[in-house]
């Protein structure tokens, strides 16, 4: 009913207009231009109101070049500041997942004699064992923190193992304070050009431990050598392999997430990556300062 209303006035608007220019125009007659009479002034202002009413009844505003550009503006500065936000909250979780990505990416790689963890590997076609291959074998190691109050030991010295077979190992651990202790364990690979092929199915450095005041408990570790090693000619001839495992006491950093709690030289040292010169921040800093 509001548009057909609408519509009814903007059309008596139009019909007055007409009817007040034809009443404002000249008229000829006999040849002669007669005088112009003076515009119907009635006419023309019912027809101003008539349009001002139809306007307001359709809800139109009329155009405003200041207006409009405000809101261009407007618009320009909320999609900036959506695109801003989102940058930064992406640049956060970024920064916040930096260790755990750093972490995959070394697990997936082999780098600095960080044992592989991926799924590819544990096909399985892929673990079975090699027929006519030298043994390897693998000696286990154990260390602890000074800050971890743990007796942290392997159940047994040495294993021997084939290219694609699979072998279960197993480490102690004992809390030996009154207080329950979270403890985070590093593990590395020597040598460590054999590490992109000894990978790992469950282990118990995936994760924190949580042992409770005196408490003892026993540590799997299920692994194998991917046979793919004796296809690598600087790998195929090692026939000794030393899994070392490092027990720190936990703590949060500042973003909330469990790391050890130790110098970071201390925990390159156990992950293997002391040899390597950007796992050492502050040496290279302690280096720059000489240099200036």
């Amino acid at each position: 009913m509001l548009g057909h209303s609408a519509f009814s006035n903007n059309l008596g608007s139009r019909r007055i207009l007409v009817q007040a220019i034809r009443s404002s125009s000249p008229r000829c007659s006999n040849g002669r231009i007669k005088q112009r009479p003076k515009p119907n002034v009635n006419l023309i202002q019912r027809c101003i109101h008539a349009g001002s009413i139809c306007s307001n009844i359709s809800g139109r505003r009329p155009f405003d070049p200041i207006e409009a550009a405000k809101t261009r503006y407007s618009q320009r500065n909320r999609s900036l500041l959506m695109y801003s936000t989102a940058t930064i909250l992406v640049a956060l979780g970024l920064s916040y997942a930096a260790v755990p990505l750093y972490r995959a990416f070394c697990a997936a790689t082999g780098f600095g004699g960080t044992p592989q963890t991926g799924i590819g590997k544990f096909d399985p076609e892929r673990l079975h064992a090699i027929p006519g291959a030298r043994p390897i074998k693998v000696t286990f190691n154990s260390a602890t923190s000074e800050a971890l109050p743990w007796k942290f030991t392997p159940q047994q010295k040495h294993v021997w193992v084939l290219p694609g077979e699979t072998s279960l190992a197993f480490y102690t651990a004992k809390n030996n304070s009154k207080e329950d202790v979270i403890g985070i364990a590093t593990y590395n690979v020597i040598p460590d050009r054999v590490a992109p092929y000894f990978a790992k199915v469950e282990c118990f450095c995936f994760e924190e431990q949580r042992l409770l005041a005196g408490e003892e408990v026993d540590m799997p570790l299920f692994f194998f050598i991917d046979k793919d090693i004796l296809e690598d000619p600087s790998a195929r001839n090692v026939t000794d392999i030393v899994l070392s495992y490092t027990f720190f006491k936990a703590r949060r950093n500042q973003q909330g997430h469990l790391e050890p709690d130790a110098p970071r030289e201390v925990v390159d040292a156990s992950l293997g990556w002391s040899e390597y010169e950007h796992a050492s921040p502050s040496q290279s800093k302690s280096e720059n300062k000489d240099v200036q």
